[in-house]
């Protein structure tokens, strides 16, 4: 406990401050203010390695703990007519982010273990999707890094830009929760710009996202097969080993989320408590976003280079014009 305490009272810090803030600018709040200041003391001086666990927790636990407490205000049935809902967007967005990383990869000259890498993260879930998918295809440790980093790059330009294109558009909480879970990359970012839009939107975006994310396992298992054809024994290692990925990135955080819709479903979360476990979830996304901008590493964002950027950049507006064309093209769009 004492090795993350330094990085974790950093965040909080941040996030006490981004939390003022975002009352005195509500426009933009908390979250953003928390990212934002995090990127720009980080470009400033890069944080000891004493913080770098605790960042390391809020960053993903505290973020993890978060989407849980979001889902002590949700119902299953709420959870599944979302989900089964949103599986159109999700599907066209995923195709599109898949053959649009080959095209336009290979038009720009990226490296194949990079194309790929950078389509799946930008289809899925971002960074948990990129590791996963890493333990299939075996890519160098600097392409990793390049996704990760270029990832990450459209996470934070999202988390500033898609509310207020949302609220330009004049969409509806459903429809921007459905635009962000489908079209952000990161779990975080998705939290991030979907509290920011509003209270109504963060609950669908949640769900929508989490859909999204269990569709590693037929995606990773889709390249385990595909790389190791032509080598039967070698490919059973290979899918086992993504099998065990996989179960280390996906189930843990979304159990306990089941878990705390089940009880509020049950009603054994009396309804006089919602207010308090939403402020909760506020607090614990702004300090998990505080700690994402703490860890910006800039030299591998530069390191990526153009090339990657670029297909980054492409493949994110048009995942996220898929998504809106799809909305439209089904009557969900509001």
């Amino acid at each position: 406990m004492t090795g993350i305490l330094p990085g974790l009272l950093a965040a909080a810090a941040l996030a006490a401050a981004a939390t003022a803030l975002g009352r005195l600018a509500p426009v933009v709040g908390a979250p953003v203010f928390a990212i934002v200041g995090g990127i720009a003391i980080s470009l400033l001086r890069q944080p000891s390695e004493r913080t770098r666990p605790g960042l390391g927790f809020a960053s993903k636990a505290v973020l993890q703990g978060s989407i849980v407490v979001l889902g002590t205000g949700l119902s299953f049935h709420q959870v599944i007519t979302t989900g089964v809902a949103s599986l159109p967007m999700l599907l066209g967005t995923l195709t599109v982010a898949l053959v649009g990383a080959i095209l336009l990869g290979r038009a720009l000259g990226v490296d194949k273990d990079i194309r790929t890498l950078i389509g799946v993260g930008t289809g899925i879930c971002g960074a948990s999707a990129i590791a996963a998918t890493d333990a299939v295809i075996g890519a160098a440790e600097a392409d990793v890094s390049y996704a990760i980093a270029t990832i990450f790059t459209f996470n934070v330009v999202a988390v500033l830009t898609f509310p207020t294109l949302g609220h330009l558009l004049r969409l509806s909480p459903h429809s921007f929760g459905l635009w962000a879970g489908t079209a952000i990359n990161d779990m975080s970012s998705v939290v991030a710009a979907s509290t920011v839009f509003g209270h109504g939107a963060s609950s669908f975006a949640v769900v929508v996202k989490l859909t999204r994310t269990l569709m590693i396992i037929p995606i990773c298992l889709a390249l385990a097969l595909w790389r190791s054809r032509g080598a039967q024994a070698q490919g059973s290692v290979g899918t086992s080993r993504v099998l065990g990925k996989v179960r280390r990135i996906v189930p843990v955080f979304i159990g306990w989320f089941l878990l705390a819709v089940t009880l509020n479903t049950l009603g054994l979360i009396p309804r006089a408590w919602h207010g308090a476990l939403s402020d909760i979830a506020q607090v614990m996304i702004t300090v998990a976003l505080a700690a994402i901008g703490l860890s910006t590493r800039f030299g591998d964002v530069r390191r990526a280079g153009l090339k990657p950027l670029t297909l980054g950049a492409l493949l994110w507006v048009l995942v996220a014009v898929t998504s809106l064309g799809l909305q439209a093209a089904t009557g969900t769009l509001s």
